[in-house]
């Protein structure tokens, strides 16, 4: 993995892409649910839209990266989902009927499905054994969400909605480019393909990470969904809106860059642990607000929230993957937590806000998390428990 981009470094080259890719995310995915509703449709038929994607990638996720480690063709299938997001977000921008999004939903998370996997699994591998510092790499993906997105709210207000779909494009289209040089893991397997799956989802370790990040992905999508519906509820405009955006990006930051320390210190189970807990706070916060921009502090406990349950699972998926299963492992993860999860927390979520307004509905989801958060702890002891002593008999 020599330098492939002229003067700039293997890892420099994965966090331009991180930078780019997440610009381009940050320019449409928290207004999808505000162009629906725009667009004419009822709170059902957005959280069906919503659902879809991570449902889809919970099932496609997993395919590509099996399909990668097998082939040894990850570099390919990187710029083959990143040209095929391209062609989805084109679509958006010309239908606006739930049936003719109904295809281009499922498309758009077919493709999206394998792009953060295949640069993780890379970026672990690069690292080797400074695995700690991964979240300083990922961290150029929250910069370039954060510098994209108090502008593109600002000249949606102005210039239209349609001008999303063209910056989403853009910032796209030079995230492929990144992508084509971009040294992405070539690693092979060390043992049969299913034998080696087997091995990993039969790992306890495995089975309590994917319990925690399914709780916070669907508390996470329930948020990323209907945050801004609420706000407009509340009177926000988009700019405000993209505001909100940024708060939550900065508060990333730290946690980001400081991840390294805190996996040493307290370990990923006790970081998912917190995440879950940091989530509880925001949800029962956010169910109290009568003012669009007390929104604003509760954006503050986003990075606890997202950040420590993406490193510490990114960083556990890679160290309970068995050698070769890099890919598949942590599209596992993300399956679960922004597949299952995700797909979870859009259904759901479109029911509730139905049934009982936005409110209420962050009210319960705290709660629920609450609940689950309470269980986890108590099932991590047990098994840490079992570990130090080892099997009956």
């Amino acid at each position: 993995m020599d330098k492939l981009i002229p003067g700039v470094q293997p890892l420099r080259a994965a966090r331009l892409f991180y930078f780019f890719y997440f610009g381009a995310l940050a320019s449409l995915v928290p207004f999808l649910t505000v162009y629906y509703e725009l667009v004419g449709l009822s709170g059902r038929q957005i959280g069906i839209l919503t659902g879809i994607p991570p449902l889809v990638a919970l099932v496609a996720g997993p395919i590509w990266g099996g399909v990668a480690d097998v082939t040894r063709r990850h570099r390919l299938m990187l710029a083959v989902a990143v040209a095929g997001v391209m062609g989805t977000v084109f679509a958006f921008s010309r239908i606006a009927s739930f049936l003719g999004l109904l295809p281009v939903v499922f498309a758009y998370a077919f493709f999206t499905a394998p792009i953060v996997p295949l640069v993780d699994n890379t970026v672990m591998e690069l690292l080797a054994n400074r695995r700690g510092d991964y979240g300083r790499q990922r961290l150029w993906g929250t910069i370039g969400w954060g510098v994209v997105a108090p502008f593109v709210g600002e000249a949606s207000d102005r210039l239209g909605f349609n001008w999303l779909f063209y910056a989403c494009l853009a910032l796209l289209f030079l995230a492929l480019l990144v992508a084509q040089t971009m040294p992405v893991s070539q690693g092979g397997l060390k043992e049969p393909f299913w034998y080696s799956l087997r091995r990993l989802l039969a790992n306890r370790a495995l089975v309590l990470l994917l319990g925690t990040v399914l709780m916070g992905g669907m508390g996470l999508s329930l948020i990323n969904n209907f945050l801004f519906l609420y706000m407009q509820r509340l009177g926000a405009d988009n700019s405000l809106m993209g505001v909100a955006l940024t708060v939550g990006t900065v508060s990333e930051l730290p946690v980001m860059f400081y991840s390294g320390r805190l996996l040493q210190r307290w370990g990923a189970p006790r970081l998912l642990a917190i995440g879950l807990a940091a989530y509880v706070v925001r949800a029962l916060a956010l169910s109290w607000i009568q003012n669009p921009w007390l929104v604003l502090p509760t954006q503050l406990l986003h990075g606890p929230v997202f950040g420590l349950l993406w490193v510490a699972g990114v960083s556990y998926a890679s160290e309970i993957a068995p050698a070769g299963m890099g890919a598949t492992a942590q599209s596992v993860f993300g399956s679960v937590m922004f597949g299952l999860g995700g797909a979870g927390g859009g259904f759901f979520g479109g029911f509730l806000y139905d049934a009982v307004g936005p409110a209420l509905m962050f009210r319960l989801a705290g709660l629920v998390v609450l609940v689950a958060w309470f269980l986890l702890l108590l099932a991590g002891r047990i098994e840490a428990r079992r570990a130090l002593t080892g099997p009956p008999g």
